[in-house]
């Protein structure tokens, strides 16, 4: 087993006896033979704690080091919102004008007379969606836990879902034409649903930018922040660096191979960069962007956002009318993800915490991925938190891990 300990020795913010609980805490997770290895940090103050713990492969070879590249899933969003934001401080996107010029595929939309029927039974959308709409996750389409046998449902996921098992997405454009298809199955602005909106708001930032979404993201936001490690997939001189990708099997815990590094997926630029789940990034990338938020959208002496644009990102956008039903959508399911999604709001592309309803406080922002990712930051105790693993949400162990991080590094706080 590896361990990387880069505490400064006057790590200010965290104490000592925290610090070895929480390195204990980590141990116990690989050493249960349920997570081959992991990278975490956690940073306060201008201080950061790194352990890299555990092998790359489940059966051993390389450690875990602390510039390993991961799989970021769904913890992408937060990231790629950004440079959306870029947009809307140069006035090139407004927050309440219909995306139709740039997205005339989401054009005239039909919505289902009821969430959960057929799919011809429609009424004019009331009005057009907008970019406020892609930003909130409320434009009418997406993950809905309360829908998962409605025919909606499954003609999205045959349009729009390319993950592990069905296969690459096409081009941008066809992914569009593809979803132009489909009603929506609520009004524009009425309910949160996840995912999809990141997916198309990612083209839209390309259509917008006029280039394609990566090329945008690293002038603006990725370089800046000297975040070098971060894109759409991992080239060859770096693949050394990225672990296989497992999604242990649900019944006996056997680990499958969702995706490996060499001649992998994501060892290959895709056609279609996806803004809702594609990125690829190592810790300090993700420190790095997450203290650029703390900071208030500062990184050294440049400015990345405008404050504006952070605090619309990272304080709660939803309704009390939205926010219930992602609470009642989050409730059903809190057995299966250790509670994760039970933040109450969401900002921009991320999760605000609106209650305490575990350790962290009201005001904590981040995300989490289904490759066994988490990233947030704590504007209360100025903390950045980042956890990355190998390992699919196929099985409460991943999300179990997450769940212990973030309540063992809280303990860890020292003032």
């Amino acid at each position: 087993m590896n361990t990387t300990n880069t505490t400064n020795t006057s790590a200010k913010g965290f104490s000592e006896a925290g610090l070895r609980g929480l390195r204990e805490m980590l141990e116990r997770h690989v050493e249960s033979k349920r997570i081959p290895g992991l990278v975490a940090l956690v940073g306060r103050g201008g201080r950061t704690h790194v352990e890299a713990i555990g092998t790359m492969r489940h059966d051993g070879g390389a450690p875990m080091r602390r510039d390993t590249i991961f799989r970021m899933a769904s913890t992408t969003k937060p990231v790629t919102t950004a440079a959306a934001m870029v947009l809307l401080d140069e006035c090139k996107l407004r927050l309440d004008e219909p995306v139709d010029p740039w997205l005339p595929e989401l054009a005239d939309r039909r919505v289902l007379t009821r969430p959960d029927g057929p799919l011809d039974d429609t009424v004019p959308a009331r009005r057009p969606i907008t970019v406020r709409d892609l930003l909130t996750s409320t434009f009418g389409l997406g993950m809905d836990f309360e829908l998962l046998d409605a025919p909606i449902r499954a003609a999205t996921f045959e349009r729009t879902d390319y993950g592990v098992a069905s296969g690459p997405a096409p081009e941008p454009d066809e992914w569009m034409r593809r979803l132009g298809e489909l009603p929506l199955s609520y009004q524009p602005g009425e309910r949160w649903q996840y995912d999809l909106s990141s997916e198309v708001l990612g083209v839209l930032i390309a259509r917008v930018a006029d280039r394609p979404l990566e090329t945008f993201l690293r002038e603006r936001v990725l370089d800046p922040l000297g975040m070098k490690d971060t894109g759409f997939h991992v080239p060859a001189d770096k693949i050394d660096r990225l672990p296989p990708l497992y999604g242990p099997d649900p019944r006996t815990g056997e680990f499958l191979v969702w995706d490996e590094a060499a001649g992998g997926r994501t060892s290959r630029p895709p056609a279609f960069q996806g803004a809702g789940g594609g990125l690829v990034s190592t810790v300090d990338d993700y420190h790095a962007y997450f203290r650029m938020l703390l900071n208030h959208g500062m990184h050294g002496g440049e400015r990345i956002l405008s404050r504006p644009a952070v605090e619309l990102m990272t304080t709660n956008r939803l309704t009390p009318g939205q926010q219930a039903a992602r609470n009642a959508m989050y409730g059903n399911i809190a057995h299966a993800t250790v509670g994760q999604g039970q933040h109450g709001g969401w900002g921009f592309g991320m999760a605000v915490r609106t209650h305490r309803g575990d350790y962290a406080p009201v005001g904590q922002f981040g995300w989490d991925g289904g490759t066994g990712t988490t990233a947030y930051a704590d504007p209360e105790n100025g903390l950045t938190g980042i956890l990355l693993t190998q390992v699919g949400m196929s099985t409460p162990d991943s999300t179990r891990l997450i769940h212990d991080f973030w309540t063992t590094l809280y303990q860890a706080l020292d003032d």
